[in-house]
């Protein structure tokens, strides 16, 4: 999978040209922080409209599709819940991952956007997020290529983790 990297503005966003946004939602941290709240204010309350309804609760194992046009460059937008924030740790991270690529597949979108869980409110280290993400990327080569939504200095401390990924891979293909 090739991995590039946009940051949580909604200018940068717009720039972005991939089928389907994956955001990850705690069940207890309101309001909606970072792109999660970005993309909440893009579509008018529609994300906090569901929360409000019950309709979404961002508890674990929750998938939640909308639809992103006309107001986001995505025709796609999936929600996954990833339970309490205070219960975060690798296997839920892991878990969020797993579901969030599998759902991918199974919608066949091959090029995505996505937040990693527990990056939006720093629950999780940037390199040990993408080690996770990777991990799981490489049990579905279906996903061509993802936009990871993170800030220029996690993008940073990401990019070893990804280079060594792509050496990896490239020492396999020989």
């Amino acid at each position: 999978m090739e991995v590039r990297f946009v940051a949580p503005d909604l200018r940068r966003l717009d720039e972005v040209a991939t089928e389907a946004l994956a955001l990850v939602l705690f069940e207890d941290e309101r309001p909606l922080r970072r792109e999660a709240g970005l993309v909440d204010w893009r579509l008018c309350g529609a994300i906090s409209r569901l929360l409000l309804r019950g309709r979404a609760s961002g508890r674990r194992g929750e998938t939640v599709l909308l639809p992103g046009w006309p107001r986001l460059p995505f025709e796609k937008v999936f929600l996954f819940g990833a339970g309490s924030s205070a219960e975060f740790d690798d296997a839920v991270a892991d878990g969020v991952v797993e579901r969030m690529l599998s759902t991918l597949d199974a919608a066949l979108v091959r090029g995505s956007t996505v937040s990693l869980p527990g990056r939006a409110t720093g629950r999780i280290e940037p390199d040990h997020a993408m080690k996770i993400f990777l991990g799981r990327a490489a049990m579905h080569p279906e996903q061509d290529h993802a936009y990871v939504i993170e800030p220029p200095e996690a993008a940073r401390a990401m990019m070893p983790v990804v280079e060594r990924e792509r050496r990896r891979e490239h020492a396999d293909e020989i």
